[in-house]
């Protein structure tokens, strides 16, 4: 039997998690229909007919918000590969994870099983959750329980919890509360005192910031040593999710910053388009309205800041330590310091730097465009104490890159250290040898001691 293989995703993006509907007449999936870089921004779901007959299309275009946990956290799993959808519920219900404004939330699509187009679109659940993996069993679809209602399962964080077991009713017609259905994800943290979690909105140039402030327990409101946390990615956001370093800090005295500055996911194109080809600028402005507007709410002292930053993030600390002197001390974790010579370095180098319009060698603008957005270019003004942590085996922030910025200060006679983990990658805080995750944490929460208090 010779069987011909038919395209019937056929969208020049991408497509991902394909999903067939129960009557087999659809199938959805998660991606992009055009190819043009800028759009892989906020992933959607695609629908497509199951035997070709009609292109595929997006289901929702309207809805300016990435599906899946695009939110960042050290205890909902994010290493391991998460079920975010689509999942059909019947013919004519997608389930899917949508991020939105520093959160992630299970939603409900509805459709007509004859066009695929989209009658409705629900979120499920409410409040400070960070979704990671959606189930739902075959006994829990409509029709299957005394009350008519299907039942979703999902793993998710609640504050500063570690990840565990919720569920909640698929309602026709309005959302339904979550129930948490398990403990022994976050029971060892019982002995830990759990910290005080608020959001802030900080007026920035581009609109308000959204920004967690992470305070130790009983702290009140006085005016403590205060470290900004900036996020990796840039597309990612931080969330009300347990960090561990963030915990660690806070449990040491110390209140964490965590804006959702620019260039973040979950908060629309516009937000993500205003940080392209900009690193180093709008991010940067974020980053300081964002602490000015805790030390205007009496909560942090300017004379004790520090800064921290992983990825993108150590990007930003590289950045800011030699454009400002206003941090008192800085942790920068396998960064980007020199971008003309990342763009070989990097695995993602070259199609990154396209797509996030950083620019290319190709041309004497395309290098100015990128020594433009060069920490190394500042390093002569750093002042700031900074500690350097690097992964050996990191090929998305290579050690030869960071290296640069380290030797620079050197010759400088400025204060560096600069610490490199064998064998390691560019996730090892949440996925390196333990011992090295510890090592990583003590000389960060020594560092800070050393300069904040």
């Amino acid at each position: 039997m010779t069987v011909e293989p038919h395209e019937v995703l056929a969208a020049e993006g991408w497509a991902s998690q394909p999903a067939w509907s129960p009557d087999g007449r659809w199938i959805a999936a998660v991606g992009l229909l055009e190819a043009r870089p800028l759009d892989d921004l906020s992933p959607g779901l695609i629908l497509a007919p199951a035997d070709g007959s009609r292109p595929p299309h997006a289901l929702d275009p309207e809805l300016d918000r990435p599906i899946g946990n695009w939110v960042d956290s050290d205890l909902n799993g994010w290493m391991v590969s998460g079920r975010h959808g689509p999942l059909w519920l019947d013919e004519r219900t997608i389930l899917a994870t949508v991020s939105d404004r520093g959160r992630s939330h299970p939603y409900r699509f509805s459709i007509d099983p004859a066009s695929g187009v989209l009658t409705d679109r629900m979120r499920l659940v409410e409040g400070d959750l960070t979704t990671h993996t959606l189930s739902l069993s075959a006994r829990d679809r409509p029709g299957d329980r005394p009350d008519g209602a299907a039942r979703l399962a999902f793993l998710a964080t609640d504050g500063a919890r570690a990840m565990e077991l919720w569920t909640c009713d698929i309602a026709v017609g309005a959302g339904s509360g979550a129930r948490r259905r398990s403990t022994f994800g976050s029971r060892w943290q019982d002995r830990l005192v759990v910290p005080d979690i608020r959001l802030v909105a900080a007026a920035g140039p581009g609109g308000p910031i959204d920004t967690w402030i992470v305070s130790p327990a009983d702290a009140g409101e006085a005016a403590l040593p205060t470290v900004v946390d900036v996020h990796g990615g840039p597309l990612g956001a931080w969330a009300p999710a347990p960090h561990l370093e963030v915990l660690l800090l806070a449990s040491a005295g110390y209140r964490v910053v965590l804006p959702n500055i620019r260039g973040s996911a979950t908060y629309g194109r516009r937000w993500i388009r205003a940080q392209l080809g900009d690193w180093g600028g709008v991010d940067a402005v974020d980053v300081h309205a964002a602490l000015d507007h805790v030390i205007a709410l009496g909560l942090a002292d300017p004379n004790r800041l520090g800064v921290l930053g992983l990825s993108y993030g150590g990007f930003m600390v590289n950045w800011l330590v030699g454009t400002t002197d206003r941090f008192a001390a800085a942790v920068s974790e396998n960064g980007v310091t020199n971008q003309v010579s990342d763009w070989a370095n990097s695995d993602s180098g070259p199609e990154y730097d396209r797509a996030s319009l950083l620019g290319d060698p190709f041309s004497p603008e395309g290098i100015d465009a990128l020594w433009r957005q060069s920490p190394l270019r500042h390093v002569s003004s750093v002042r700031t104490p900074l500690l350097m942590l690097q992964a050996e085996a990191d090929l998305r922030c290579p050690p030869y890159d960071n290296e640069q910025f380290f030797i620079a200060l050197r010759h400088l006679r400025r204060t560096v250290e600069y610490v490199l983990y064998p064998d390691e990658s560019h996730t090892y805080a949440s996925t390196g040898r333990i011992d090295r995750r510890v090592d990583r944490m003590t000389r960060m929460l020594d560092w800070f001691d050393r300069h904040l208090r």
